[in-house]
């Protein structure tokens, strides 16, 4: 499950695109922050998806990507000129497509690499879903997990959502701002449909006039998109949103958000809360937030903040720009499927697992350390020269992760004040244990 959301230049404090997105995977499923240059490409290659192959364009843009490690599509992303895309999963009454089809996650890095506007991004998205449509499997561990996909597209201009069932859609041109959160939200006030979108309801019962067409009403899967709890977050998001002003820290801020009063990752069932934790019960066993993004677009810059970790309750947005080399290279290794404290990743989710065993106790210990970290680089990227981008970046990187050692450190030796349920922990301890990770 995740939260993708936009607030337009009309509602934010400095006039600029915000966008953001926590993707929520299974706890243990890496996700890679990656940086891919430009690159022309010869007549008859072919770029090999997630499942299929399918032909390459002549040329691609840069693209800054977070993508699962399995996958070679992306759950957000942004390219050199300015666009950003993050999807989600929604669950409708069309059949899944479980044989060889792009995913949604390949829909939105193909879109990325080809297109230089949101507009031209949601046509590309549209074009190869009718083409070659979307499917295959998309868990990890869990297999067997088939949904369709919506799509939250910016660019410093304007921002669309577009909202997937099977090869039918429907799209609606963003007005201030707009959420999404694993459900079907637009109506019959869509700007842009499939040709048969309607009639493919009437064929099926549906509805039993055209007048009576409302897109989320009638394709929705009411049972798994209740399940979801999406409602719920996405109604938590659309409140902050219209807090306006919105600025740019007011995103971190709702990334992080566990909804009101004190958040106890043991004590809910439901995947109801924007900043998600995996847990025992049935409905949050797959659901991690597992890689942070967050958009600052203007006219004559755009900067994007990552976490590149799990939780970022427990983390820190560090900004990154496009340019030669961008990152650094912590983010690889060889078996990326167990523990390995060399992996930027990995590094971080050893203290997020150690946070969980007592987290208010926990969290309010370390959370002023990491937020004193973050006003650094928030204050330093606003003035840094651009051929001072890339070392700024690495800084950030390297200094979050002497302070996370210090800090697990710290946590090692903490006495546990409220001890989490026992479901819970053997929950974790059975996480854990999959990925040779050991607490002390």
């Amino acid at each position: 499950m995740c939260d993708t959301f936009v607030a337009l230049p009309s509602v934010t404090q400095d006039g600029s695109m915000i966008f953001g997105k926590n993707s929520d995977r299974e706890a243990s499923e890496v996700q890679l922050l990656e940086y891919h240059p430009e690159c022309r490409h010869d007549p008859g290659d072919e770029v090999n998806c997630t499942y299929i192959s399918i032909p390459e364009v002549e040329e691609t843009h840069a693209v800054l990507i977070s993508r699962p490690f399995w996958m070679w599509g992306a759950e957000i992303g942004a390219n050199d000129r300015g666009v950003v895309i993050g999807n989600e999963a929604v669950f409708t009454k069309m059949p899944h497509n479980k044989e060889g089809a792009l995913t949604g996650m390949d829909l939105l890095r193909l879109a990325l690499e080809r297109r230089s506007t949101a507009r031209g991004a949601l046509d590309t998205i549209t074009e190869l879903l009718d083409k070659y449509g979307q499917g295959g499997d998309c868990g990890y561990r869990n297999k067997g997990f088939y949904y369709h996909n919506s799509f939250l597209i910016a660019d410093p201009n304007e921002a669309w959502v577009l909202e997937t069932a099977g090869h039918l859609w429907a799209a609606k041109k963003v007005d201030e701002y707009y959420a999404l959160s694993n459900g079907l939200t637009i109506g019959n006030d869509f700007d842009l449909m499939h040709e048969d979108l309607i009639y493919t309801a009437l064929e099926n019962g549906w509805i039993k006039k055209k007048a009576d067409f409302h897109f989320a009403n009638c394709y929705s899967d009411k049972f798994y998109t209740k399940f979801s709890a999406c409602k719920i977050r996405r109604g938590r998001s659309q409140q902050m949103l219209r807090q306006k002003p919105y600025a740019l820290t007011d995103a971190f801020a709702h990334l992080r958000d566990h909804g009101e009063g004190t958040y106890r990752p043991d004590n809910h069932l439901l995947m109801n809360h924007v900043c998600a934790h995996a847990g025992a019960s049935l409905a949050r066993q797959a659901s991690q937030t597992t890689a942070s993004f967050v958009a600052h677009l203007t006219q004559d810059k755009e900067t994007y903040w990552a976490t590149a970790t799990s939780s970022p309750c427990t983390s820190v947005f560090k900004p990154v720009w496009f340019g030669d080399d961008p990152l650094p290279t912590s983010f690889m290794g060889d078996n990326i499927e167990r523990f390995d404290d060399d992996i930027f990743w990995w590094h971080h989710e050893e203290l997020h697992r150690q946070m969980l065993g007592d987290f208010n106790h926990r969290h309010e210990l370390i959370r002023k350390e990491l937020d004193i970290l973050e006003k650094r680089w928030l204050k330093e990227s606003e003035s840094v020269e651009e051929k001072g981008r890339v070392a700024l970046t690495a800084e950030a990187f390297d200094l979050e992760r002497e302070i996370v050692d210090a800090v697990i450190a710290m946590l090692e030796s903490e006495a546990v004040q409220v001890k989490s349920h026992f479901p819970y922990r053997r929950f974790w301890k059975k996480q854990n244990k999959l990925v040779d990770l050991s607490l002390k």
